[in-house]
């Protein structure tokens, strides 16, 4: 059996569990919950622990083997997407020279408290499904963890998943035009294919507000031209990401 991809919009499905009921989705993920200490200033601050949530499959049907990871959902999870700060994360080679990986703090530390029994469940799938191609998928919160995994099986694994994220949001960072050009060229590696879709008037999009955050691989869509007005709709903007218009145009990679 051959990989067989999915539209664009089938995979927002996947990961949205058909947030906006167009009854299109042929099922739901089954997330499983890890809960951790959390080290940012708002959690100590509160007293908070926090929750992970993440699954893993396969689809005979497409022999592909899916990672999903869950948009946000609670009160914590607005904690940990505005953790803003960027912390030290790992050190790898790149070009014969280190490089070191900074990561938004919230997201950071969300990815490392799953990031072994991602690595094992991937593993496992990987051995009794050798052929298959590995996909990655996340919506808002989820799009963060899907490239921080990306990241971590490319680096420990030699990896190249297909990367498919909504509303995305941008969880590397670096400091520096000499490193920002490192940086950007390490990440346009990591996967065989890469989508992070970002409708232009989805403002979480453009979280964090700050110089130097970097995401994969930014692919812009329009529903409307970007306005103001459009921009504080969330609640439209940030949800759209199942209308299949917005991936017509697009070129395949």
């Amino acid at each position: 059996m051959s990989y067989k991809m999915l539209p664009f919009d089938q995979y927002f499905l996947d990961t949205a569990e058909d947030y906006n009921h167009s009854q299109r989705s042929f099922r739901s993920p089954e997330y499983q919950s890890l809960r951790y200490p959390c080290g940012g200033k708002l959690h100590k601050l509160l007293g908070l622990q926090h929750e992970v949530n993440y699954a893993l499959c396969y689809d005979p049907d497409r022999d592909a083997i899916q990672i999903n990871f869950e948009k946000t959902m609670g009160f914590t999870d607005w904690f940990a997407n505005l953790e803003f700060e960027d912390e030290y994360y790992d050190a790898i080679d790149f070009e014969g020279q280190p490089l070191q990986l900074r990561v938004h703090r919230g997201w950071a530390e969300m990815y490392l408290a799953v990031k072994r029994i991602i690595r094992t469940e991937w593993q496992r799938l990987h051995e009794a499904h050798a052929s298959a191609e590995t996909e990655i998928i996340g919506w808002s919160l989820g799009s963060g963890q899907a490239m921080l995994c990306a990241q971590d099986l490319n680096y420990n694994f030699g990896l190249r998943a297909r990367v498919y994220t909504y509303g995305s949001v941008k969880p590397f960072r670096a400091k520096g035009a000499a490193e920002t050009e490192r940086l950007d060229r390490y990440l346009a590696g990591l996967c065989v294919e890469c989508r992070n879709f970002a409708e232009v008037n989805d403002v979480i999009t453009y979280m964090p507000p700050f110089k130097g955050f970097r995401d994969l691989h930014r692919v812009t869509v329009a529903l409307k031209p970007r306005s103001f007005w459009r921009l504080v709709n969330p609640w439209r903007y940030h949800t759209c990401y199942d209308n299949a218009s917005l991936y017509r145009e697009l070129p395949k990679e």
